[in-house]
């Protein structure tokens, strides 16, 4: 990174990575994965691991640790140079592909899971035979697990539908762009 004299320059950065910080956490990834994509979001150049702990603000290992995790998720790309022996790493910039590969792999490890989970349990409300004060508890927790079963499942449909969509997209595309060489 070109270091500005321009102190609002500065502070543009400090407030994305903060921010980008934030949302991470929010969404469950660790503070610093947020801050190491943000530096290198705004970074011109690709950056090495020492580069990112640096300008994250932590450890090299950690960022070993969260670059690793942002390549699985396909928001970074790793570069190597010719007689060098460092990796870089710059950030991807297609925000839809981010979100596609988010979704993907959430989808596969939380609703999956969760829907198991939960369809055990209102199996086993639904399916044992439960007596007084037991059974009006038991059928609040048949309704409320239903609900739940019933709104995980819609997720998972829209999720699903968006990423056919996407597919749809982009096989459009490609016969579009086929007829037009084919004229």
């Amino acid at each position: 990174m070109k270091n500005s004299t321009n102190p609002a320059i500065a502070d543009v950065r400090t407030e994305l990575l903060l921010s980008l910080s934030r949302i991470s956490q929010f969404w469950g990834f660790p503070r610093g994965m947020g801050a190491i994509y943000g530096a290198l979001y705004l970074a011109q150049e690709p950056l090495t691991l020492d580069e990112l702990a640096d300008q994250a603000g932590i450890t090299k290992g950690a960022v070993s640790t969260n670059v690793r995790a942002l390549d699985q998720l396909g928001m970074v790309h790793k570069h190597l140079r010719v007689g060098e022996r460092k990796d870089y790493y710059s950030a991807e910039t297609d925000f839809w592909k981010m979100a596609k590969t988010l979704l993907e792999q959430r989808r596969k490890a939380e609703f999956d899971g969760a829907l198991r989970t939960v369809g055990a349990l209102l199996d086993k409300v639904t399916s044992t035979p439960w007596k007084d004060a037991d059974a009006a508890t038991a059928s609040f927790y048949r309704g409320r697990l239903q609900t739940m079963v019933t709104a995980f499942r819609s997720l998972d449909s829209l999720v699903g539908t968006l990423l056919q969509l996407d597919k749809f997209r982009l096989g459009a595309f490609k016969a579009g762009g086929a007829s037009k060489k084919e004229s």
